[in-house]
């Protein structure tokens, strides 16, 4: 009889807690995931009971209150605070998301905060991205041509040419759709991911790229495309509001045309 079990440090346990100070009357609690590579210890998740009446309404408020006024040792990404940068992607009440961006108020409950799922952990909750970096660079995500620009005027864009790309330059590389989909958690290695996909054809439709047949050339795989199965995580889970989804299954089309 197979017998399967995970490996041992994947086990999380119960960490501290961290009680609200006294006479506080607005408290809800926190439930942080922490591990640090410099011990040998699982990881567990540690809790926080925090007033609400002395922090802001986001949850990404709550964590900075707790990194500087309760546990120092608290290690998370953030930056613009703005759902600008991307920094703060994590995945909170069990959706991947921006901390910045997602109010307390609508978590029932406890606030359950875990780093991006499916990615290797640096510590607490910062994922390791540089995979999923390596992949944005194998596609140059940047505009190739090999013509000479008008020598006194930028490369230019009809209003109707410029208009294909929103809903793709607004991508802000959090990550939050690429590791909320299956087919990347199976096959990361191999699979480019939504965000990646969606880098890509923002550059292979725009008017001022010449290099559109390599763009497809280097996506014509097994894995690197297809293994996309349409699951829509990656749209539902995208903070911008944008539909990774939608367009990998335009590059598909664009395959399908040239081989027609």
């Amino acid at each position: 009889m197979v017998e399967f079990s995970l490996p041992r440090n994947s086990v999380v346990g119960k960490g501290k807690t961290y009680p609200a100070p006294a006479g506080a009357k607005n408290v809800k609690t926190f439930r942080v995931y922490r591990w640090s590579p410099d011990d040998d210890n699982n990881p567990v998740v540690d809790s926080y009971e925090i007033d609400l009446d002395h922090i802001g309404p986001m949850v990404l408020d709550a964590i900075i209150h707790i990194k500087n006024d309760v546990d120092p040792t608290l290690t998370f990404r953030r930056s613009c605070r703005e759902g600008i940068c991307g920094s703060c992607a994590m995945n909170i009440d069990g959706e991947n998301t921006l901390a910045c961006l997602k109010p307390i108020k609508d978590v029932k409950g406890d606030v359950r905060i875990n780093p991006l799922p499916h990615m290797p952990i640096v510590k607490d909750l910062v994922s390791n991205l540089d995979a999923a970096y390596a992949q944005l660079r194998s596609i140059e995500p940047w505009m190739k041509s090999d013509s000479a620009p008008p020598p006194d005027s930028e490369r230019r864009q009809s209003i109707e040419e410029r208009a294909k790309l929103d809903g793709m330059w607004e991508c802000i590389l959090c990550f939050c759709c690429t590791t909320s989909c299956p087919s990347y958690w199976w096959n990361g290695d191999r699979y480019l991911g939504p965000s990646v996909l969606l880098a890509a054809y923002r550059w292979i439709i725009d008017s001022r790229d010449e290099h559109t047949g390599d763009r497809l050339d280097e996506l014509e795989d097994t894995f690197k495309l297809y293994a996309c199965r349409t699951i829509m995580n990656c749209t539902q889970a995208c903070p911008k509001g944008l539909n990774p989804a939608k367009a990998i299954g335009q590059i598909k089309e664009l395959q399908l045309e040239r081989k027609g």
